[in-house]
Protein backbone atom coordinates (compact mmCIF):
# COMPACT_ATOMS: atom_id res chain seq x y z
CA UNK A 1 0.00 0.00 0.00
CA UNK A 2 0.96 3.66 -0.36
CA UNK A 3 2.65 5.78 2.26
CA UNK A 4 1.34 9.21 3.33
CA UNK A 5 3.06 12.26 4.77
CA UNK A 6 0.46 14.41 6.54
CA UNK A 7 0.70 18.06 7.58
CA UNK A 8 -1.38 20.56 9.55
CA UNK A 9 -0.34 24.22 9.81
CA UNK A 10 -1.71 27.64 10.72
CA UNK A 11 -1.22 30.07 7.85
CA UNK A 12 -1.90 33.82 8.00
CA UNK A 13 -5.20 34.21 6.16
CA UNK A 14 -3.92 37.28 4.29
CA UNK A 15 -1.05 35.18 2.91
CA UNK A 16 -3.16 32.55 1.15
CA UNK A 17 -1.71 33.47 -2.26
CA UNK A 18 1.84 33.29 -0.88
CA UNK A 19 1.08 29.91 0.66
CA UNK A 20 -0.35 28.61 -2.62
CA UNK A 21 2.75 29.75 -4.51
CA UNK A 22 4.95 28.02 -1.89
CA UNK A 23 2.82 24.86 -2.08
CA UNK A 24 2.93 24.74 -5.89
CA UNK A 25 6.73 24.92 -5.92
CA UNK A 26 7.02 22.29 -3.18
CA UNK A 27 4.55 20.02 -5.02
CA UNK A 28 6.57 20.34 -8.22
CA UNK A 29 9.73 19.27 -6.39
CA UNK A 30 7.98 16.45 -4.51
CA UNK A 31 6.45 15.11 -7.75
CA UNK A 32 9.84 15.30 -9.50
CA UNK A 33 11.24 13.15 -6.69
CA UNK A 34 8.63 10.41 -6.70
CA UNK A 35 5.50 11.70 -4.97
CA UNK A 36 2.34 10.31 -6.57
CA UNK A 37 0.23 13.29 -5.51
CA UNK A 38 0.28 16.38 -3.33
CA UNK A 39 -2.98 17.73 -1.88
CA UNK A 40 -3.38 21.10 -0.13
CA UNK A 41 -6.60 22.02 1.68
CA UNK A 42 -7.50 25.49 3.01
CA UNK A 43 -9.65 25.33 6.16
CA UNK A 44 -13.30 26.13 5.53
CA UNK A 45 -15.19 24.43 8.37
CA UNK A 46 -12.63 23.80 11.13
CA UNK A 47 -14.33 24.06 14.52
CA UNK A 48 -12.63 25.19 17.70
CA UNK A 49 -12.37 22.50 20.32
CA UNK A 50 -12.16 22.61 24.09
CA UNK A 51 -9.86 19.61 24.50
CA UNK A 52 -8.67 18.79 20.97
CA UNK A 53 -9.04 20.34 17.53
CA UNK A 54 -6.96 21.38 14.54
CA UNK A 55 -6.93 25.05 15.69
CA UNK A 56 -5.72 24.05 19.15
CA UNK A 57 -3.10 21.68 17.78
CA UNK A 58 -1.42 24.39 15.69
CA UNK A 59 -2.16 27.23 18.15
CA UNK A 60 -4.11 29.07 15.44
CA UNK A 61 -4.36 32.81 15.94
CA UNK A 62 -7.49 34.82 14.99
CA UNK A 63 -5.91 36.02 11.73
CA UNK A 64 -4.84 32.53 10.61
CA UNK A 65 -6.46 29.63 8.74
CA UNK A 66 -5.76 25.94 9.32
CA UNK A 67 -4.24 24.14 6.34
CA UNK A 68 -4.37 20.35 6.01
CA UNK A 69 -2.23 18.64 3.39
CA UNK A 70 -0.79 15.31 2.44
CA UNK A 71 1.66 13.74 0.04
CA UNK A 72 1.09 10.25 -1.35
CA UNK A 73 4.12 8.05 -2.05
CA UNK A 74 4.30 4.54 -3.50
CA UNK A 75 6.02 3.26 -0.34
CA UNK A 76 7.94 4.37 2.73
CA UNK A 77 11.16 3.63 0.86
CA UNK A 78 10.05 5.89 -2.02
CA UNK A 79 9.16 8.57 0.55
CA UNK A 80 12.50 8.33 2.34
CA UNK A 81 14.42 8.65 -0.95
CA UNK A 82 12.12 11.36 -2.34
CA UNK A 83 12.22 13.41 0.86
CA UNK A 84 16.03 13.31 0.89
CA UNK A 85 16.12 14.47 -2.74
CA UNK A 86 13.58 17.19 -1.90
CA UNK A 87 15.71 18.48 0.99
CA UNK A 88 18.82 18.44 -1.23
CA UNK A 89 17.14 20.48 -4.00
CA UNK A 90 18.71 23.97 -4.15
CA UNK A 91 15.28 25.59 -4.51
CA UNK A 92 14.30 24.24 -1.09
CA UNK A 93 17.31 25.82 0.60
CA UNK A 94 16.06 29.29 -0.46
CA UNK A 95 12.38 28.55 0.24
CA UNK A 96 10.72 30.92 2.72
CA UNK A 97 7.73 29.42 4.51
CA UNK A 98 4.77 31.84 4.59
CA UNK A 99 3.77 30.52 8.03
CA UNK A 100 5.32 29.67 11.40
CA UNK A 101 7.06 26.35 10.81
CA UNK A 102 7.46 25.79 14.54
CA UNK A 103 3.70 25.16 14.73
CA UNK A 104 3.66 22.78 11.77
CA UNK A 105 2.50 19.26 12.67
CA UNK A 106 3.65 16.47 10.39
CA UNK A 107 4.11 12.74 10.31
CA UNK A 108 4.42 9.69 8.10
CA UNK A 109 1.61 7.16 7.94
CA UNK A 110 1.34 3.61 6.60
CA UNK A 111 -1.97 3.17 4.78
CA UNK A 112 -4.03 0.38 6.34
CA UNK A 113 -7.29 0.96 4.42
CA UNK A 114 -7.95 2.63 1.06
CA UNK A 115 -11.62 2.02 0.30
Amino acid sequence: MNYIDGFVAAVPTARQADYLEHARLAAEIFRKNGALSVVECWGDDVPEGKLTSFPLAVQRKPDETVVFSWITWASKQARDAGMKQFMDDPRVKDMQMPFDGQRLIYGGFAVILDA
